[in-house]
């Protein structure tokens, strides 16, 4: 007896009020006992604990009803049912709890789908369909999609002239259990055969099996329904998920119609997030539904980014020339300046040739050509405070590096002085005042302290400090264009390339004085002639050049190294074109050529020339692979890789990367059965043949997967895990392969997890692994002044000095991080980091691409090829202006910028803000946003040029305040 006691105790929940809790239990087994119910006693007992005396009145009342529906007198099913709907309706429950209504009506579910099946086609079975198809939400782990079909036989069941209600009068959780049923059915649908209508049935309520045919309607009848729940979603905060149901009933483009002038932002912004983690074709699919929202609501900035980005020449075309602002359309300018697009794609089409001359202003084109930027970049410079030249020891600080006294007796080294050479032309870069070159006195030039080669990258250097500025520097050039020493005038003709990049002038100065020189006996002179007109000309798409460079790709007599570098000068021009010519002659040479020419180092540059063609062109290139496949050369499987990673750069796309990191790990096994080979006959020639082809691709490889994750934070994220695995168990080719890929996929981005993993490589046994490390951390720091990387690699100075290799690149990567005193950046994405530019890319490629193999390229005689970086250098800068394009200063808060895609309300899209006024710098992770709302931008995102338009509004609540 006295255990049972203590058992009636601990039934009752821990609070003080046990006597009343007590009279409340037997009050309501009283009532329960009147209302009669068929429960067994014990069950009665531990639900009724909970109730109180308003639900159980509600349990009775809901149990009188379907008592009613059982009835033979059908007058008293619609007052039933009306009852029951609106006790439905208007139960308030607590988010997280299931409303009173359904809990109750959950045990009598199946009875009720009985008796639904037995009633012969009403209105009144079309309302009691409609309330099943809610009871059907907790039954929907036993019966799936049960909410959809009854919802679906409700409509069906109505008379043609009336409507079935919204399903958001049934409020928001219905709405979503029914959005997540239509996507399941429309998959179930498609990826069935044609009379998939069975299954739910079957599925959806066990006992009706008696007319399968009508339940669910057709395709349409769940587009419908899901249009009617992505409306009741966007007028309720809730875009994302309209575009999730929209995405998986493949009807996407529909949105357009849908989205309002408050809810358009927010759909845009979201399905944005969403382009880099979708398959092809679907991402483009989205791209352009996107740009189809911002042009309906005139958001031409918008618009012409997503153009941009869809790489598409009408539709740039038609978005530039959809405004009629002309100040709009300087800012447009501006964007397409950014971005490198061809001059050419904004003029109309041929059969309209006559005006076209008269179609763009003179303002639009200057904003068009860039010829602004040398300008106000220099004014930027001295805003910021960093206009006086910096020397080669006040990026060195040698006083700080920890080496012993009496070992910098070689200073005065030609490699010393080469170094030197790169690091004035990075740290100085763009603002023409150097002390080295610019400065310097006549006869006194820093060219005549290098060697032979070494003056043609001294001579170039000038066209790096000049950057931009296309009227004095080429007055600067010009005199070592006379010069006797080959070496010299090859490098004046690459600095005349160098400082036209990026930069269109109507003199066209670089074609003209290059031009001649493209078949000249002399090999430097041709090499700097076509290296330059590449690196000028880069991403503009130029026909006329056509001429110059093609037929060195096409002439079998000429040496691999002018067919490789014109083929990447091709490359850099007509990068992302897809050019049919150009493929197809370098396709016939890669088949013609014998074997021992394509087997050369610059067998690699001819396969990225071909590559950068179709940069961001996905599956653009399939002809071109399945080509490639026919060569039975290794390079083949070079290329194949290199054009299949251009095609989907920055893509993010999953299977891409997958099979590429299957392709790092095949050496392992290819190992084991050369060595089997060997055993049986010593054929040592045979062994190094066979390992060459593969290593190199497996190199390209590696660099292939940081090229498609670099485009969004996830994939790279998840990539560096990989190349931690990769620098485990990699073979060397791989391991010396890893640290260029972490440098191209956060290229002035200096993350401290990417820089304690480069500096640990940058100590690696192998030396190969260590200078490539040590070049990445120039590149990952590129222009950020960063202090901890500055530190770092004054460290590696003192520990390498008995390497002059490795030294040679430290103070390299030294110059990188002091690139253009801290104002110019190498990250190939701009406007939020969301448009990838196309030359930067090539840019970054081909200066990786010659550290695959550092020994035969940059640490030989073809340092030069450090300009390559030329295209991916662009200052980081906010610089806001006035309607008539003079600077107009402004407060703004610069900050990290954070990812606000989906959140509530209107939240702080930076943190950690510092208010500045402009001009400002910006890195590559921050944003910026006016102070205050006295003026407003014309562009969409603060950075680079910004031209800003007085609010007619702002004063008078000034005055106001006042």
């Amino acid at each position: 007896m006295a255990e049972r006691l203590t058992a009636d105790i601990k039934v009752p929940s821990i609070d003080p009020k046990k006597k009343e809790e007590e009279e409340e239990e037997e009050i309501n087994m009283g009532v329960e006992k009147k209302a009669g119910t068929s429960k067994a006693n014990g069950e009665k007992k531990e639900e009724e604990e909970e109730l109180s005396e308003e639900d159980v009145q509600l349990r009775s009342e809901l149990e009188m009803l379907i008592e009613r529906l059982k009835e033979l007198n059908t007058e008293l099913y619609r007052p039933a049912l009306e009852t029951l709907r609106t006790l439905i309706r208007t139960s308030t429950s607590s988010m997280t709890s299931v409303p009173k209504p359904l809990k109750f009506l959950h045990p009598h579910y199946p009875e009720l789908q009985k008796l639904f099946d037995s009633w012969p086609p009403t209105e009144d079975k079309s309302l009691f369909a409609d309330i099943l198809s809610v009871l059907a939400m907790t039954y929907s782990d036993t019966q799936p999609r049960g909410t959809l079909r009854y919802r679906l036989l409700s409509a069906s069941l109505l008379p043609a002239s009336s409507t079935i209600p919204e399903p958001g009068s049934w409020g928001h959780e219905y709405v979503r259990h029914l959005a997540a049923e239509l996507g399941e059915e429309y998959t179930i649908r498609q990826e069935g055969e044609d009379a998939v209508s069975l299954p739910p049935t079957a599925e959806g309520a066990e006992a009706t099996k008696a007319e399968p045919v009508k339940i669910p309607g057709t395709i349409d009848d769940l587009r419908l329904l899901a249009l009617d729940c992505a409306k009741f979603f966007l007028s309720h905060n809730a875009e994302p998920d309209a575009v999730d149901l929209f995405v998986e009933l493949e009807m996407v483009d529909r949105i357009a119609g849908l989205v309002d002038i408050n809810t358009f932002g927010r759909v845009c912004t979201y399905m944005d997030r969403c382009v880099t983690l979708l398959p092809p074709p679907d991402d483009v699919t989205f791209l352009w539904t996107i740009h189809k929202v911002y042009l309906q609501f005139s958001k031409f900035p918008e618009a012409l980014s997503v153009a941009i980005r869809l790489n598409d020449a009408e539709l740039i075309r038609q978005d530039f020339n959809a405004s009629g602002n002309p100040t709009m359309r300087r800012q447009l300018a501006f964007l397409l300046a950014r971005a490198q697009i061809p001059v050419e794609w904004l003029q109309p089409p041929a059969a309209e040739d006559a005006d076209a001359e008269t179609e763009l202003p003179e303002d639009v084109i200057e904003c068009l050509s860039n010829t602004h930027l040398s300008r106000f970049f220099k004014e930027f410079g001295k805003e910021v405070g960093v206009a006086d030249p910096k020397s080669l020891e006040d990026v060195y600080k040698s006083h700080l590096e920890n080496t012993r006294a009496g070992i910098s007796a070689n200073v005065d080294s030609a490699r010393g002085n080469l170094a030197g050479t790169f690091v004035n032309a990075f740290a100085n870069a763009g603002f023409g005042n150097d002390k080295l070159m610019v400065e310097a006195e006549e006869g006194n030039s820093w060219v005549y302290k290098n060697k032979d080669h070494g003056m043609m990258s001294a001579a170039a250097s000038l066209g790096l400090s000049l950057l931009w500025d296309t009227d004095i520097g080429l007055s600067h050039v010009d005199k070592y264009t006379y010069s006797s020493e080959e070496h010299i005038k090859a490098g004046a003709l690459l600095a005349t390339g160098l400082l036209n990049a990026g930069v269109r002038t109507e003199a066209d100065a670089a074609l003209a004085l290059l031009g001649d020189y493209t078949t000249n006996p002399s090999l430097s002179l041709k090499t700097a002639s076509i290296v330059g007109l590449g690196l000028a000309y880069a991403g503009s798409h130029r026909e006329d050049l056509l001429s110059l460079l093609l037929p060195a790709v096409a002439d079998e007599t000429t040496s691999m190294e002018v067919a490789a570098l014109s083929t990447l000068a091709l490359g850099f021009v007509f990068v992302g074109s897809g050019n049919g010519e150009i493929t197809s002659t370098i396709l016939q040479t890669l088949m013609e050529r014998d074997e021992k020419a394509l087997g050369d180092k610059w067998g690699r540059f001819l396969a990225l020339g071909l590559a950068l063609l179709f940069v961001g062109l996905q599956d653009a290139s399939d002809a071109t692979l399945e080509t490639l496949k026919a060569i039975e050369h290794p390079i083949s499987k070079q290329a194949q890789i290199l054009v299949e990673v251009c095609s989907f750069a920055a893509t993010g796309n999953v299977l891409r990367v997958q099979r590429l990191l299957h392709l790092c790990g095949e050496h392992l096994e290819t190992v084991k059965e050369k060595e089997d080979a060997d055993k049986e006959e010593k054929k040592e020639e045979k062994k190094e043949d066979e390992q060459k082809p593969d290593d190199t691709f497996q190199s390209f490889a590696v660099l292939g997967v940081a090229m498609i994750a670099m485009g969004e934070e996830i994939g790279s994220e998840m990539s560096m895990r990989q190349f931690n695995h990769l620098m485990h168990y990699g073979d060397p080719i791989i391991r010396k392969s890893v640290p260029l890929a972490l440098g191209l996929i956060s290229a002035s981005n200096p993350q401290l997890p990417v820089l304690d993993t480069l500096s640990k490589y940058s100590h690696d046994n192998d030396l190969q692994v260590a200078l490539n490390a040590i070049f990445a951390m120039g590149l990952v720091g590129a222009g950020t002044n960063n202090a901890r990387l500055a530190q770092m690699l004054r460290q590696l100075a003192g520990y390498y000095y008995k390497e002059p290799d490795c030294l040679f690149v430290v103070r390299i990567a030294q110059g990188l991080v002091h690139m253009g005193k801290g104002t110019i950046g190498l990250n190939p994405f701009f406007s939020d980091r969301n448009i990838m530019s196309r030359p930067a890319i090539a840019g970054l490629l081909a200066t990786i691409m010659a550290f695959t193999d550092a020994k035969a390229f940059i640490l030989d005689r073809y340092h030069w090829m450090l300009y390559f970086l030329v295209t991916a250098m662009y200052p980081r800068f906010l610089i806001t202006l006035n309607e008539d394009l003079e600077s107009l200063p402004v407060t703004v808060r610069v900050g990290q910028a954070v990812d606000v895609v989906g959140q509530a309300g209107k939240p702080r899209t930076i943190s950690g803000f510092q208010t500045h006024q402009t001009p400002v710098r910006l890195g590559t992770t921050e944003r910026a946003e006016l102070a205050t709302e006295e003026y407003i931008p014309y562009a969409h995102v603060l950075e680079g040029f910004v031209i800003l338009q007085k609010n007619p509004g702002y004063e008078k609540e000034d005055a106001m305040q006042l």
